[in-house]
């Protein structure tokens, strides 16, 4: 499924989502990671401290892939101005 985040907010409720999905307790992705499952609830409720070679990690335990690309242009509106 693709999502595109918009606020870092939405990074760690997808985390914790997939997380869950995946049938992983915090404790269970926390011990794969090397962290405290402490450390990985705060991840998931403030992922903005993160590092990208943890998230990269976290991504792929839990089998995501980050993807940067550009933006697509706005569209143009077709309404005339008066």
């Amino acid at each position: 499924m693709k999502q595109i985040l918009t606020h870092g907010a939405q990074l760690g409720q997808i985390l914790a989502t997939r997380r869950r999905a995946s049938g992983l307790s915090q404790s269970a992705l926390a011990a794969k990671l090397a962290i405290s499952q402490n450390r990985l609830s705060e991840i998931e409720a403030t992922p903005g401290t993160l590092t990208v070679d943890r998230l990269l990690e976290l991504a792929n335990l839990l089998g995501l892939e980050l993807v940067i690309q550009d933006r697509p242009a706005p569209k143009a509106s077709s309404r005339t101005e008066w």
